[in-house]
């Protein structure tokens, strides 16, 4: 029998090899997508403004791939660096970005100190997990967000799986899940993270293989109330 720690190694490898192959297509492809985006980079940059500043800690775009989301972040004062899982993503961003930082890891294994980042972006880098995959990762960044630290969150919004075994001009084996919106809420709100705002955007033209709607969820890690009893943690802002 297949445990379940071998099976989420098994769909890990499965992506860090497709994304290996097309690393360099999908840098190409993708690099100026923001451009036609007014939304997405409105949401960036409001996230970027709650987390900048001198006292800041370090924001992580998790699943960077060639780095876009990061130089964005970073071209908006955000003091933001990459981690991906695809050793050939991590290459084409330090290639295209030599200024930023970028670093192999997963999102369930972070290699960072409890509440060392100041907040975190996973932009379309859970749409390959299963759904039932998601708490841990969410419980993750939880607990390497300080307090008051915030998650930007952008996700395929619905009910439905779609296997790609051809995509960005080469052959690969990946399957897209879309998840509703009201689950990711929840699963966010479990993991200890309070939802400040959820958006959700309807396809349109450009979108491409991408068709359905897009989910964005701004969470927040809460303060610690001043005051609480030793052992009986409260939360503000829940």
């Amino acid at each position: 029998m297949t445990d379940a720690s071998e099976t989420t190694e098994t769909a890990v490898a499965a992506i860090r090899a497709s994304y290996d192959t097309v690393a360099t297509a999908y840098e190409r492809l993708l690099r100026a997508e923001l451009d036609a985006r007014p939304l997405e980079r409105s949401l960036l940059a409001a996230f970027a403004e709650l987390v900048r500043g001198p006292e800041a800690g370090p924001v992580a775009d998790l699943g960077c791939g060639p780095g876009r989301i990061t130089a964005h972040l970073a071209g908006l004062g955000v003091d933001a660096y990459g981690i991906d899982l695809s050793p050939g993503m991590v290459a084409v961003a330090r290639e295209r970005h030599p200024h930023l930082r970028f670093e192999e890891g997963t999102m369930v294994a972070l290699g960072r100190r409890d509440r060392e980042l100041g907040g975190a972006v996973a932009w379309y880098s859970t749409v390959h997990m299963k759904p039932e995959s998601l708490p841990e990762v969410f419980a993750e960044i939880h607990r390497v967000l300080a307090p008051g630290g915030r998650l930007l969150l952008a996700y395929k919004a619905g009910e439905r799986v779609r296997h790609l075994d051809h995509a960005y001009g080469h052959p690969l084996s990946l399957d897209v899940y879309w998840v509703p919106s009201g689950e990711v809420e929840g699963l966010l709100r479990a993991a200890g993270f309070a939802v400040e705002a959820r958006v959700t955007r309807r396809p349109d033209a450009g979108d491409g293989p991408r068709a359905g709607e897009q989910g964005f969820a701004l969470a927040r890690k809460p303060l610690v109330v001043a005051g609480a009893e030793a052992g009986a943690p409260q939360w503000g802002g829940a």
